[in-house]
């Protein structure tokens, strides 16, 4: 039925069905029995869409990692998580409030952020490493939507924006991550998360001097870096005694560390304990000088002798419905692109990082969906955008987490500070939480010697790595980040539009086990040196052909002289893809090529000179330099494009193809060049060649298709039992035809074919299983072939004893 409506549907439009129907299926030959490749079909592209119940199943049990893991949870999982749990409570509680403070939020809300990030996660998290919660980029970036919000909306406070940013940011992540659309994140290439990483963190580090050395100057610190240090700068007479709680903190934090450094390496065998050393320094520092502010502004609370962190309420005081007001999403609705961005690209990067180290890996679309629940969730409790951190990542990994129920001990930690110690947390001194933002966020400032590698690797990804880190120094944060990935994206589509083909030659190559050849009897001879080896050693050893660029643009040793096949015969390698940016570029590259390498066939096919286009005038030599000429260069008669870099072409790529052809074929007029294509791997690649005429040898008569025939076991059924027979008649008929003719040895033509799928109905059939031979590709595509010798096989079959055609060289 479904047939039907569709015939009448193509008759209604005019569309002639019957030209897309196979030649080798209409001509009435009996090809039934060979092996024919069948078009896939919109119907197919359509299943593939459309998920089975249990692809659907499986989307909702993948939606909770844990249920993967849980039931075979052990008290040895216990103890490491449990360890490592502790141990990022005891970081994540000084860093949090240290952040929500540079997020321009009471401390309160870093803690909240920390809870609500470290209890969710672990239900959605596909890491057992990482720990979300609030960093400082993204507590940068929420302070500067706040304050631009606040000039329009003074009445309106920060936890309110916070929160509403937290949940669109929250929602759109989540949508990205419900829809698995977590590719996306391959588009931001690593030289642009450098550049946002190193020059985030300069901006940090550089936002935190003013109140590390306790400045009284009126002057912002959310402004470009470079205005920031020269302001920090001008006013450093304006220090004031918390400079000397800042800068002692900072320089305590970095001793113990070299300390314990220092201690692994000389006694390795106390490593463990150097490391939770190291690790609880943010701890020790923050509790040693919160001592000494309690001693000293104890009865001073009225006027201390610097400044404080302050109250801290107990519990979840600031826990409800968040607001959310239009007009203030419209604030600040700009900055979502780079608030999303921000979001996501810290947390994968460490992610993807921390599970190639450990050995496990992670899906990008289930953390964005477990990044977006908890920024979802977390605003009903008082939290405020948050991400993976890397410091806490970094301690969670090296303390031996096992899986990622540690972030419930990490939230139980959190949860007794809120309840137990806000007492304590008001005689934090401001300038050591600032000295404890300083030294975390130093840790992400890329060192020289990568960005060298990279200039190794690709200077030019070296340079978008410097340009993004100058732009965010003198601009900010999110131009950065536009910057660099808009010129990532477009290095990328200049090099896809320019990609450059390769024109091949073949070169005989022999092997060489150490120092010895490997002759065809299996056996090896010995050398001492290649110089050794004279010509009569070479007939004897193992060789074959390879297709190497003609120009050695590929490094192979340049004094190899790499000819083409015959003269006429071109085999174009595609490089990078073969779609609408670069077939433009790969066509005119390979035409110019062809026009310099060839002559036209028919020289005389203009009878006048003003029958000539104007773009192909008529050259200005004599006659008799023109007929000496004239013999000079070959005729062109075939091109092999091989297509090993390609998965899909497109409407304007293939229609670039066929005006190519038409280009080439008036060239080449009478005769018509041939065209062949090898390593095609992909079925609808070839259907949309074979739309656009290529692939069969309906315009080259002379051409003899080469077919690759080897074993196949077939199940004993009937049409399996015909096909056999048709194969092993076939391959019956191609050694015939190899003792028939040499110079043709191994050519297999269509009609050769027809015969032997005839000759096997009246063959015995087959036991069940056996083997015979079978054409490894289908015959109704001729011109499409397994690799680029059996391409060039069949065009030196069909060119070599046509008169006037060329012969191999």
């Amino acid at each position: 039925m479904t047939t039907k409506v569709g015939h009448l549907l193509a008759k209604v439009l005019g569309i002639d069905l019957a030209s897309n129907t196979d030649p080798y299926l209409r001509d009435g030959s009996d090809t039934a029995g060979h092996y024919v490749e069948t078009e896939p079909t919109a119907g197919e592209w359509l299943r593939e869409l459309v998920p089975s119940r249990r692809q659907i199943g499986r989307y909702f049990y993948d939606l909770f990692p844990f249920l993967h893991w849980i039931m075979s949870y052990n008290l040895q999982w216990f103890i490491g998580d449990l360890i490592a749990g502790v141990t990022v409570g005891a970081v994540v509680i000084p860093q949090g409030m240290a952040y929500a403070i540079l997020a321009k939020l009471p401390a309160e809300y870093g803690l909240y952020s920390s809870f609500m990030g470290v209890l969710i996660y672990w239900f959605f998290a596909t890491s057992k490493d990482i720990t979300i919660g609030p960093v400082a980029v993204m507590s940068t970036l929420v302070g500067t939507i706040i304050i631009e919000v606040q000039k329009d909306y003074p009445d309106v406070d920060g936890p309110t924006i916070a929160g509403a940013l937290a949940i669109i940011c929250g929602a759109i992540v989540t949508f990205i991550g419900l829809f698995r659309l977590g590719f996306i994140v391959d588009f931001i290439p690593l030289p642009a998360i450098t550049a946002f990483m190193t020059g985030s963190a300069i901006n940090v580090c550089v936002g935190q001097v003013k109140t590390v050395l306790g400045e009284t100057a009126d002057f912002s610190t959310r402004g470009s870096t470079y205005m920031v240090i020269i302001n920090t700068l001008k006013y450093l007479p304006t220090s004031q005694m918390d400079a000397a709680m800042g800068l002692t903190a900072l320089a305590m934090l970095y001793a113990i560390r070299a300390a314990c450094n220092y201690g692994t390496r000389k006694y390795p065998r106390k490593a463990k304990l150097f490391f939770f050393l190291n690790t609880l320094r943010t701890v020790f520092v923050i509790l040693f000088y919160t001592m000494i502010s309690a001693a000293v502004n104890l009865h001073r609370r009225n006027n201390p002798a610097f400044k404080m962190l302050g109250k801290v309420p107990y519990g979840f005081q600031h826990a409800g419905v968040p607001k959310i007001n239009v007009d203030i999403i419209k604030t600040f609705a700009k900055e979502l692109p780079a608030a999303v961005i921000v979001l996501v690209i810290e947390h994968i990067a460490i992610s993807k990082s921390f599970g190639r180290v450990n050995n496990y890996t992670i899906n990008p679309s289930q953390e964005f969906i477990a990044i977006g629940i908890s920024n979802l969730l977390g605003p009903f409790l008082g939290g405020y955008p948050a991400t993976g951190s890397f410091s806490r990542t970094a301690i969670k990994a090296k303390s031996g987490v096992r899986t990622p129920l540690a972030g419930v001990i990490t939230a139980i930690v959190v949860l007794l500070a809120i309840y137990a110690l806000p007492a304590l947390f008001f005689f934090i001194p401001s300038s050591s939480l600032s000295a404890v933002i300083i030294h975390a966020v130093g840790d992400l400032i890329t060192p020289p010697k990568v960005i060298y590698q990279f200039w190794r690797v690709s200077p030019l990804d070296a340079v978008i790595a410097l340009v993004g880190i100058i732009v965010i120094i003198f601009s900010s944060i999110e131009d950065g980040i536009y910057c660099t990935i808009c010129i990532s994206v477009a290095v990328l589509l200049f090099r896809i539009a320019k990609a450059r083909g390769q024109f091949l030659g073949q070169v005989q190559i022999h092997s060489v086990i150490g120092d010895h050849l490997v002759e065809d009897t299996g056996s090896a001879k010995e050398f001492n040196s290649a110089a050794q080896l004279s010509a009569s050693d070479y007939k004897h050893t193992s060789s074959r052909t390879v297709f190497l660029p003609l120009k050695h643009t590929d490094g192979s040793n340049p004094t190899i002289p790499i000819t083409q096949p015959a003269p006429g015969i071109f085999i174009y390698r595609v490089s990078e893809g073969f779609n609408y940016p670069n077939a433009n570029h790969y066509t005119d590259n390979l035409v110019e090529h062809i026009f310099e390498s060839t002559r036209r066939t028919n020289p005389s096919l203009y009878a006048t000179p003003g029958d000539r286009p104007w773009n192909d005038p008529a050259p200005r030599k004599s006659k008799a330099e023109q007929i000496a000429n004239s013999t000079e260069k070959p005729l062109l008669r075939a091109v092999i494009l091989d297509f090993s870099a390609v998965n899909n072409v497109d409407v304007t790529s293939v229609q670039n193809l066929i005006d190519v052809r038409s280009q080439l074929d008036r060239y080449a007029a009478p005769d018509r060049v041939q065209w062949h294509f090898a390593h095609i791997n992909n079925r609808w690649t070839k259907r949309a060649l074979a739309a656009a005429g290529f692939g069969r040898p309906s315009d080259v008569p002379e051409l003899k298709p080469i077919f690759n025939i080897t074993e196949a076991v077939y199940s004993g059924d009937s049409s399996d039992q015909r096909a056999s027979d048709i194969e092993s008649q076939a391959g019956d008929q191609l050694k015939q035809s190899k003792s028939r003719d040499d110079k043709n040895a191994g050519v297999l033509s269509i009609r050769e074919m027809d015969e032997a799928a005839k000759g096997s109905e009246r063959t015995a059939v087959q036991r069940r299983g056996d083997s015979k031979p079978a054409v490894v590709t289908g015959v109704n595509l001729p011109l499409f072939h397994i690799d680029l010798k059996s391409a060039l096989e069949c065009v030196m079959a069909s060119v070599s004893d046509t008169p006037g055609k060329v012969h191999a060289s």
